[in-house]
């Protein structure tokens, strides 16, 4: 989606500003709502009196209102004192307090499609009614999640230092969600870790931004004109975005070069070894086996050991991705899925056909149960000729 330059200004102050806010003494609902707030005042008067301190213009706003909602609760009367020393307008402070809200927005209290909203709202500055349209739920449903994350978190203070990892599996998953509604959740998710990547400099989060990079370059090329999922292995490798590719190859190089290895970055090597073959017959399956033991080390995953099976039956045959495959439970999500592949290219189309049908029958999403239904109606025509 294209947004105007005031809205895409707007949401790259928000942290700021909302760090400020809090910074001066409101909780951090309070001090969202008056963010919030602000921010529509702004989309209202900006295009016709744009400010010369926008930073300036929306503390000054966002402070002042959430002066007059706190005097009117009477229930706060106690903090009279703070809420008469109100600071005089000027520049914004330059404190970054970007970090600071990614880490409050994961909390560990929070479930993660709370920390995923909150993230969405506080630091992306997304308004309720988009972040409802991008997760397909009504519009009061979203608020109320927001908000109670909101109450959740409004009391945390951090005197200890924050969980990277869990900041990353917040923004994975927004990533992870890729477009729907009005917003571009994956495009979002890239731009909230570029963000995160130029506050903290820590290997996982260029993994992480790597990571996203080399996937949504394939992005173009996974959809069919007609709706339809297109496998790697079947894809337009001409339209894939090579800029991005090499971005995230050389970040990920340099992420890898500090020697502290994590699960974005073995997972994010694995991409770039899909993208960097010619085609689909020059992978290099032997290095990616290798590296999905990596990742298998890093967190015994019990996906990634399904993913890892795959790869071994690209790389040693399908016997021995089967044998691989055996080991591991067979209610694992998209598990038949993976068996019915590698017993095709075992040569047993009948088994195949069983599987693909019944992986249909368990898949996620309409687009991956079309595409495996077809498969199954494709290998049981062809036994049928």
């Amino acid at each position: 989606m294209t947004f105007s330059v005031e809205e895409a200004l707007l949401r790259s102050l928000t942290p700021s500003v909302l760090g400020i806010i809090v910074r001066r003494g409101a909780d951090f609902a309070a001090a969202e709502d008056a963010v919030q707030d602000a921010l529509v005042e702004a989309v209202r008067v900006w295009p016709a009196d744009p400010p010369r301190d926008p930073k300036g213009w929306l503390v000054t706003v966002a402070w002042r209102r959430f002066l007059d909602a706190t005097r009117a609760d009477a229930a706060r009367r106690r903090r009279e004192d703070l809420l008469d020393e109100e600071p005089a307008p000027g520049p914004a402070p330059e404190v970054d307090d970007t970090l600071r809200l990614y880490f409050l927005c994961a909390h560990p209290s929070l479930t993660p499609s709370s920390a995923v909203a909150l993230t969405l709202r506080a630091v992306g500055g997304l308004t309720t009614r988009q972040i409802a349209r991008a997760y397909l739920v009504p519009e009061a449903t979203m608020a109320q999640r927001i908000s109670r994350a909101k109450r959740t978190v409004s009391g945390v203070r951090f005197d200890q230092p924050g969980d990277v990892a869990t900041v990353l599996r917040v923004l994975y998953l927004v990533f992870n969600e890729g477009y729907s509604g009005d917003v571009d959740l994956a495009a979002e998710a890239i731009r909230l870790t570029r963000q995160l990547a130029a506050a903290i400099d820590h290997p996982e989060v260029a993994g992480l931004l790597a990571l996203m990079l080399l996937h949504h370059a394939r992005r173009a090329a996974r959809i069919a004109p007609d709706g339809s999922l297109v496998p790697l292995a079947e894809q337009d490798r001409d339209r894939w975005d090579t800029e991005a590719i090499s971005e995230g190859v050389e970040i990920l190089q340099a992420a890898l070069a500090r020697d502290r290895l994590g699960e974005f970055q073995a997972q994010a090597a694995i991409a770039a070894l899909h993208a960097d073959a010619p085609t689909a017959e020059e992978t290099d399956w032997v290095q990616i086996v290798e590296w999905y033991d990596e990742l298998t080390r890093l967190t015994d995953s019990p996906i990634v050991r399904l993913n890892r099976a795959v790869a071994v039956g690209e790389a040693d045959g399908p016997r021995a991705g089967l044998a691989a495959l055996a080991a591991l439970d067979a209610s694992l999500p998209r598990y038949a899925a993976v068996a019915a592949y590698l017993h095709e290219r075992d040569g047993d189309p009948v088994t195949a056909a069983r599987l693909y049908a019944e992986a249909a029958r368990k898949a996620p999403n309409l687009a991956e149960r079309d595409h495996l239904t077809r498969q199954a109606a494709r290998l049981n025509a062809r036994r049928l000729r």
